[in-house]
């Protein structure tokens, strides 16, 4: 899907203040590329980015579940794999690396699952938060386990 107004060569950038601090959403011609924890700079916004700041927001104060602005994370064929299963984890609920490992093909991936999770562009919307260790625990986030919290938090009040 082509988003109108965008040439194939445009990068777009948008600072939005969350609760979790600011975060900064880039957005090519084919959807929303990559959400950065913190500021690292601002730059034009387009309507793509207007729509994922406002389903962001709303997604924050606990009135959106499911996120429909167009994706284009840029990532190899597993890792690919790897995010639409994420998406596929329902709003609230967690699954381990290994379940994750299991629903792409490669039940004995947990490792590869934990670097493509690692690697993974756009958190929140591809929500890798949802993804915990085998024995129930916290593992990793690229916002910190603090953020990681606070997600599985406000989803778990929300249902």
């Amino acid at each position: 899907m082509r988003t109108a107004g965008l040439s194939p060569s445009s990068e777009f950038r948008l600072v939005l203040d969350s609760p979790l601090g600011p975060l900064t959403l880039s957005a090519g011609p084919e959807g929303l590329t990559e959400i950065a924890f913190g500021d690292t700079g601002g730059g034009m916004a387009c309507p793509l980015l207007e729509q994922a700041a406002a389903e962001l927001a709303a997604y924050f104060a606990g009135q959106l579940r499911t996120f429909t602005v167009p994706l284009a994370p840029a990532g190899t064929e597993f890792q690919q794999r790897v995010w639409a299963a994420l998406r596929e984890i329902p709003f609230g609920k967690t699954a381990t690396y290994g379940e994750i490992a299991a629903r792409v093909g490669n039940p004995k991936a947990s490792r590869a699952v934990g670097q493509a999770n690692n690697r993974n562009p756009i958190p929140i919307l591809i929500p890798c938060h949802r993804v915990i260790g085998a024995s129930g625990q916290l593992t990793g986030y690229a916002g910190g386990l603090d953020v990681k919290q606070k997600l599985l938090a406000l989803e778990r009040a929300e249902l």
